[in-house]
């Protein structure tokens, strides 16, 4: 789960051009379109925000852009066919929006063609004047989040069909952080949501608790093969200059013995950092509940290899964590042309052994890092380090520096509900697959299943094919007016059977071993266009298409636009798409009326 975090709105601009696709994919434009985008994209970057910001003030109507609004561009994005997206968050009278972001879209001559907008309304707030004092709020935010708040500050709430004064603060608890937003008028907390990314929602813990249920893991399991690292070149055991590259040996808890890129410091000696993965790095926090990377501490030692496949060694867990990380920003790489999950060239950071007894993993944008708790010693007895769990988290990560897709709203004990939300966790399953298949790991073998590895007596926590044969969670297979306020990962089961009806299509199927089953609402037959698509789609989708509260209608006009993009409104692929979303329930006639 992700949580909300708003941050500042002053960001340096990050250019972003098109993939090429997945391995064997082939994308609409020429090639060599595509090389005069991308030469062309840091020198042309102002340029583009300055049209899209004017286009945006210059069709108000569409944009629902007005008088006291600033746009700051997150996101600049452009593609080999010529379109242009410019991804804008916004302030109103020089407070922060929250639930205001909007992509404006471009042809290749800069000029306006459309918008997807986060808010439905103008966001100018009936009174700017708050009867509440910062102070006041601060105290109610503590109250609400049970910890030491920090200072107030004034925004503008345009969430959920509303535009309201605010104050949102940052509350810090024990274990965790949350962000509270107070009505500045009326002294409500409007929302009070976990800063931090659980894996494992408090409400499948204690579904969990109700069955008495354990999940302990087969650990140590034997070798694969070593695999050299992607981004960098160099790698060398002979070198007398330090610090240098090295070819190292994870001994994992789940994925036998693993190549990994590391550094060595000096003669005989080394640390778990990955310097042709942007530095990428995974840290033992110690039991400790800090959410400080540089807290951690490094991994270090007089040989190059890590762990012993077993807890015993705390660097077992910590060769997990680095090698799912790494594959993820392999995967992300490879398939995208992405740099990092920000797409900003910078190393992805892991903590493993974090907290006493904590049974769960989870993405922390605090710290922009993955934190790993090792299980609670009962109910889950091993670091929660499996692969799928790393892909799922760290594309939560990536969410956050795209959509950032939010729950419509959190309950007391920190579950989560609503359609974006659900979006958002159905997305980090389905990436999360995608780099199970990148790797290819013999001893994780590649599926359409997540947390298979986790020791479950339903032998998976989910699937894409057949969603609601998760009872843990009581995941859905199909859309109603009631996924609208369902559990977010029990709500994710409809968009990831549409994209698992979109790659590998309806009925029984067998991939790697693994039977699939996938039954559609209307009982019409769907023909897959491959998992290379379907990935490719989505991704785009979310990158140019999606924003904060994407819902699930939403989300099939972003992916038909998408495949419009790569593969034309009249090919095989688009029409596939649309027979997708309509075998989960979701058309064009059963649209629910505007909810913002």
């Amino acid at each position: 789960m992700r949580r909300p975090h708003i941050r500042s709105v002053a960001v340096a601009i990050a250019v972003t051009t098109a993939a090429t696709g997945l391995a064997g994919t082939a994308f609409a434009g020429p090639s060599a379109k595509a090389e005069r985008s991308s030469a062309s994209a840091a020198t042309n970057a102002e340029a583009v925000v300055e049209a899209a910001r004017t286009a945006a003030f210059a069709h108000t109507s569409a944009t629902g852009v007005s008088q006291g609004d600033e746009l700051h561009a997150q996101d600049v994005m452009l593609d080999p066919e010529g379109a242009r997206h410019v991804r804008f968050v916004r302030t109103h009278d020089g407070m922060p929006v929250l639930g205001g972001d909007l992509i404006v879209h471009l042809d290749h001559k800069l000029a306006y063609t459309g918008v997807t907008r986060a808010a439905g309304h103008t966001v100018a707030p009936a009174t700017t004047e708050a009867k509440l004092s910062a102070d006041q709020a601060a105290a109610k935010a503590a109250q609400a989040a049970k910890g030491d708040a920090g200072s107030a500050q004034l925004v503008v709430d345009a969430r959920d069909g509303s535009s309201a004064l605010a104050y949102q603060v940052t509350v810090t608890g024990q274990d965790s952080t949350n962000t509270v937003v107070v009505d500045a008028v009326t002294g409500k907390v409007r929302s009070n949501t976990p800063d931090s990314d659980e894996f494992l929602s408090p409400k499948l813990l204690e579904s969990l608790r109700k069955h008495g249920e354990t999940a302990d893991p087969a650990t140590g399991i034997g070798s694969a093969s070593p695999e050299a690292g992607l981004l960098g070149s160099g790698v060398s055991g002979a070198t007398t200059t330090y610090p240098s590259a090295a070819k190292g040996t994870g001994k994992t808890l789940f994925v036998g013995n693993v190549g990994l890129t590391t550094t060595q410091t000096s003669r005989g000696h080394y640390q778990l950092k990955d310097p042709s993965r942007y530095g990428t790095e995974t840290r033992d926090a110690k039991g400790s509940t800090t959410e400080k990377f540089g807290s951690g501490a490094k991994f270090t030692n007089t040989t190059d290899v890590w762990g012993n496949g077993a807890t015993s060694n705390r660097a077992s867990a910590a060769a997990d964590a680095q090698y799912g990380i790494t594959k993820t920003l392999d995967f992300y790489k490879a398939t995208f042309g992405r740099k990092g999950i920000a797409n900003n060239s910078k190393a992805a950071q892991g903590m493993v052994h974090w907290g006493n007894k904590v049974a769960n993993a989870f993405w922390d944008p605090t710290c922009n890092c993955m934190l790993y708790g090792d299980g609670d010693g009962q109910m889950f007895k091993k670091p929660l380090v499996v692969l799928d769990v790393t892909g799922h988290e760290l594309t939560h990560g990536v969410v956050d520096a795209t959509a950032k897709l939010e729950p419509t709203r959190v309950d007391s004990e920190g579950n989560q509900y609503g359609e974006p939300g659900a979006l958002n966790e159905s997305l980090a399953d389905i990436f999360g697959s995608n780099v199970e298949f990148y790797a290819n790991n013999a001893k994780d073998t590649p599926d359409y299943l997540i947390g298979e590895k986790l020791g479950l007596a339903q032998k998976f926590l989910r699937r894409l094919d057949h969603p609601s044969l998760d009872k843990l969670e009581g995941t859905i297979d199909y859309w109603s007016p009631a996924a609208y306020d369902t559990e977010v990962h029990a709500g994710s089961g409809v968009s990831s059977h549409a994209y698992y009806l979109l790659a590998e299509g309806s009925g029984k199927k067998t991939i790697n071993g693994v039977n699939y089953d996938s039954p559609t609402y209307n009982h019409s037959t769907v023909k897959g266009i491959g998992r290379a698509k379907a990935t490719a789609i989505f991704y785009r989708a979310l990158t140019r298409y999606m924003v904060s509260t994407t819902d699930f209608h939403n989300a099939r006009i972003a992916t038909l636009k998408a495949a419009k993009d790569l593969y034309g409104a009249n090919s095989t692929e688009y029409k596939t798409v649309d027979q997708a979303w309509a075998a989960v329930n979701v058309t064009v006639a059963n649209t629910p009326a505007a909810r913002h």
